[in-house]
């Protein structure tokens, strides 16, 4: 089970705090909660009862008696209602529908040009989830979209988004809201994705690194266990970021073009077709390397170490414990990662690489999705919002 939220401190008397401990996934009794938080027998059983008809939480057998009438055990409850999930790309959307513990039950993927504009994409998108949601006896509790771009992430719109033509300060939650009468949140796609891929794979790591190489770059940070977002929301934006030049390097000593410049899986294309290799975009890319085509082998090695002098930097000031290669290009083999790899433990300082493990993303094809879904799911299971439910439900 995904643990959507860490445990609040006990010993407070709401039952939305008290329903925070819940979100590991282990059965109590009242008897448990109580001793846990330091609240009487009977105040703990008004709160249970509340989340008990509130949905959140549900009867879990029964705990071994210690003479007596064995005590109730209660859990928490991942299917008292669902999320929607988006997962917005520069050339696919992904749409989704998870339960509250983060498990995908329903999900369908389309062909998209973000360029169409956000008014016709979000309805095709929204009509798919609507499709989705029909096969679902359960309520949807709130909408969670990733995007390729910079998000102000406390209005949700896209601000100057540059390969979404058309989307910049697009109210997005306000115009899914037309449709879905829920919290609706939006985020950049690669933060969702280092959500994801943290809560699936390294749910114990504290300090993650994500990178997503494909149309174009970018990184999601994980701090002390935290998302960082920024002042702003435009935290990870590496990218943008001047790749310096290395001893040896082949690049002109002029070339001042930033890392998405050089290479993303697009720079990566037009590097082959200089050299007369068919190749449109990232997933041509991946083909040709997964074909064992040397020029795109090298190729893509090589943006491995372009990306590698920059997060070499990175994990000098940040000293992540994981680093995380996603997209399109990571996933066609180790040759971005081996370039990665090849920089970045030569060019940072011994103490921040010694325990330093860089792999490739394992949370699959859903990874965005999964990250949305848990956005959402954090979001509408905090303490103040359970409070908020039962209080508009008169428990």
């Amino acid at each position: 089970m995904v643990d959507v939220m860490r445990s609040a401190t006990p010993g407070t008397a709401g039952a939305g705090e008290i329903f925070q401990l819940f979100l590991d996934g282990r059965a109590r009794t009242k008897a448990e909660i109580a001793e846990s938080t330091g609240l009487s027998r009977s105040t703990v059983a008004t709160r249970i009862d509340a989340l008990l008809a509130a949905g959140l939480i549900h009867a879990a057998g029964e705990a071994t008696s210690t003479g007596g009438r064995p005590p109730a055990r209660v859990a928490f409850n991942p299917r008292a209602g669902v999320c929607l999930a988006v997962d917005l790309g520069a050339t696919h959307a992904t749409v989704a529908i998870a339960d509250l513990a983060g498990r995908i039950l329903d999900a369908s993927t389309r062909p998209i040009d973000i360029g169409d504009g956000p008014e016709p994409l979000l309805d095709r998108l929204l009509d798919d989830g609507t499709t989705l949601l029909e096969g679902i006896d359960l309520p949807l509790l709130g909408v969670g979209i990733g995007v390729p771009g910079p998000v102000e992430h406390s209005t949700g719109r896209p601000t100057n988004p540059p390969i979404m033509p058309g989307w910049d300060r697009f109210d997005v939650p306000g115009y899914v809201q037309r449709r879905f009468d829920v919290p609706v949140l939006v985020d950049n796609d690669v933060n969702i994705l280092a959500v994801g891929e943290q809560a699936t794979s390294w749910p114990h790591t504290r300090d993650l690194i994500f990178i997503k190489v494909a149309t174009g770059i970018g990184a999601g940070l994980i701090s002390g266990g935290q998302l960082q977002r920024g002042a702003q929301g435009s935290a990870g934006d590496l990218g943008h970021v001047q790749v310096p030049r290395a001893a040896g390097s082949i690049r002109p000593i002029d070339d001042d073009r930033d890392l998405e410049a050089i290479a993303s899986g697009t720079a990566i294309a037009a590097a082959l077709r200089d050299q007369g290799v068919d190749a449109a975009g990232s997933a041509d890319v991946a083909d040709l390397v997964r074909a064992g085509n040397a020029a795109a082998i090298e190729a893509t090695r090589q943006a491995g170490r372009d990306v590698g002098e920059v997060l070499a930097t990175v994990v000098n000031l940040l000293n992540p414990s994981v680093i995380v290669l996603g997209g399109l290009v990571a996933r066609a083999g180790e040759h971005l990662l081996a370039g990665v790899r090849e920089v970045v433990y030569q060019r940072s300082i011994p103490l921040a690489t010694q325990h330093l493990t860089i792999v490739q993303s394992q949370a699959g094809e859903h990874s965005g999705v999964l990250g949305a879904a848990i956005m959402v799911s954090r979001h509408v299971l905090s303490a103040a919002n359970v409070d908020a439910r039962i209080a508009a439900a008169g428990h």
